[in-house]
């Protein structure tokens, strides 16, 4: 037996899921597209049952991807499989019209009345025998984030059995309106801080202020967060214990060679350098484990926090309007802020837009004009010391560049940007077990997803210097670079080590004595030529080869283009 659990989005559907089951869970695409949905285990009786987290739909009459999805799920479990339906107590009206729906489907069915302790709190009193009666299949007030009722809820999955509930679809929002009468009252209340909070949240006036205010804060302790771990947990990690196992590996393959400089990368001065020996036990590893996963889990950490607490879908509304101007829609925030702590989960993010052409334009700009933490903190030290005038003209020019090259994306990328209808949630406080189980699974997820295309990446790069076609590529680009960017020849290995690290890449600037006219240039083209080697191995498995060949086209001739313009404009 298959349990499908079924509701309207931002309905508790993810906590439920995480109160039934155990911590063995997996995250994977439905078949064929890059709808996401989890499945787990649970013990009912003496037996194992399979529990499925359909992606959220508030009808069977499908009216985006992930809604048809949803539909095609539930019409392959039909035989011996129980449903559990879901639904907001708070908004039982909108709820009901896909629990009538899943009823006609003669699906044994189990309504979950989630949110039960806040229809105490908006005035609202809902007689759940009554509704029970009416439905004809075990209607059970639940708390997911408590876990009030997630016992009885399971206990009543032994009782369920179609319904032989019958009503004329061409009538059923008139029936559920006699239902909603029938089962609910509501009286009068004052409204909480958190609802007060929600409804200033929203409204632009005070809702970008806090928006701003919200994100300045997100993004410190990203950084915070993220920097501890480095030099904390991953440099010591990999200077103290895998410095020592590789080094004795490098003595036994000779410290030298092909097949050593593939394994373990060139030695620097008799050392291992793990930012620039490009070995795949070296730089391989320590890119994604020991550089990336601070900041990927850091990142995880705040984005899951504001998930739960209910501030992304408004931030989402917010920025609605000027997504749409380059093509995507207001969920497509997500991404780019991924990518603001590290454009590899950012990339792995564009997975939630439902087209190709979404995909693509969301991917281009992250890669383009979004850059990672390790990034923006190296080019602050670097830039920020001469004043912060010159950063404003940094991350104007990448905020120009993102909306002139979205718009441009908006006019010629061929394709569909499907609307997206968000359902705002209220401001909730996140439940920690839950927000924990979520993390570990969006961080399983990085760590599979990531670390093999990361090594590929290496491994081309150092396949690519073993036989001098990088450095080959370093002497053709050079009289680009010098005439058009206006940066000496030396800044050519810069911009090609910036392939693997671009902090690593900036901090190679500093001996080459430039001045701020040509710092400022050379971190906007960092920034926008060319993802890192974890980025772009993460865009050829998202986009695919072709897709990408284009991205990376644009990266290019943008990325010479406005460094052309800036070489021209700026006074110095």
């Amino acid at each position: 037996m298959k349990i499908l659990l079924m509701g309207n989005p931002n309905v508790g559907k993810s906590v439920v899921f995480n109160r039934i089951t155990g911590a063995n869970v997996i995250a994977s695409n439905y078949s064929g597209t890059t709808v996401e949905f989890t499945k787990g285990s649970m013990k009912l009786s003496d037996r194992r049952v399979e529990l499925i987290d359909v992606p959220g739909t508030y009808t069977l009459e499908p009216t985006c991807k992930a809604e048809q999805i949803a539909v095609e799920m539930l019409n392959e479990h039909t035989n011996g499989d129980v449903i559990i339906n879901v639904v907001e107590s708070t908004n039982l009206e909108r709820s009901l019209n896909l629990t009538l729906q899943l009823l006609k489907s003669k699906i044994p069915v189990v309504v979950a009345l989630n949110f039960w302790d806040e229809t105490k709190h908006k005035g609202i009193s809902i007689d759940d025998k009554k509704l029970e009666q009416i439905l004809k299949v075990p209607c059970v007030p639940i708390c997911a984030v408590t876990g009030e009722g997630i016992k009885h809820l399971v206990e009543k999955l032994e009782d369920a059995k179609p319904s032989d509930f019958e009503y004329e679809d061409s009538r059923r929002w008139q029936k559920i309106g006699d239902i909603v009468n029938e089962v609910q009252t509501i009286t009068h209340r004052h409204h909480t801080w958190l609802e007060r909070l929600g409804d200033a949240s929203v409204r632009p006036l005070t809702g970008i202020p806090m928006a701003i205010i919200v994100m300045f804060l997100a993004f410190k302790v990203i950084r915070f967060i993220g920097e501890g771990l480095i030099g904390r947990v991953g440099e010591p990690l990999f200077e103290n214990f895998w410095m020592p196992v590789v080094m004795k590996l490098s003595t036994i393959m000779g410290g030298g060679g092909f097949v050593h400089d593939l394994v373990i990368g060139q030695l620097i001065d008799g050392e291992i350098d793990f930012g620039q020996s490009f070995g795949l036990l070296t730089t391989g590893l320590f890119v994604p484990i020991g550089a990336v996963l601070p900041y990927v889990f850091a990142f995880y950490v705040v984005l899951s926090l504001l998930e739960d607490s209910g501030f992304i879908p408004r931030l989402a509304v917010m920025v609605d309007t000027l997504m749409h101007r380059v093509g995507l829609h207001g969920f497509a925030i997500v991404p780019m802020l991924l990518g603001l702590g590290c454009n590899v989960p950012g990339a792995l993010a564009t997975r939630v837009l439902e087209t190709r052409r979404e995909r693509f334009i969301s991917a281009t700009l992250l890669s383009i004009a979004v850059p990672c933490a390790a990034l923006q903190a190296m080019i602050v030290g670097l830039v920020g010391q001469y004043g912060a005038g010159y950063l404003a003209i940094i991350y104007g020019t990448l905020f120009v560049v993102w909306v002139l090259l979205g718009v441009i994306f908006n006019k010629t990328v061929k394709g569909e940007s499907p609307e997206i209808f968000l359902e705002i949630p209220p401001y909730r406080i996140p439940y920690l077990r839950s927000l924990a189980k979520k993390i570990w699974i969006r961080i399983k997820w990085f760590l599979k997803e990531a670390i093999p295309f990361v090594l590929l990446g290496v491994l081309i790069v150092n396949l690519l210097y073993t036989f001098g076609i990088i450095q080959f590529a370093g002497k053709i680009a050079a009289p680009v670079v010098t005439r058009i960017l206006g940066l000496p020849q030396e800044a050519v290995g810069a911009l090609i080590v910036g392939f693997l690290r671009k902090d690593v890449a900036v901090g190679m600037l500093i001996p080459l004595g430039l001045t701020v006219k040509q710092l400022v240039i050379a971190s906007v083209v960092l920034a926008m030529y060319f993802p890192c080697v974890a980025t772009f191995a993460t865009l050829v498995r998202e986009l695919g080869i072709a897709d990408m060949l284009k991205s990376a086209g644009v990266m290019v001739i943008s990325s010479l283009v406005v460094g052309g313009l800036l070489n021209l404009i700026l006074p110095g």
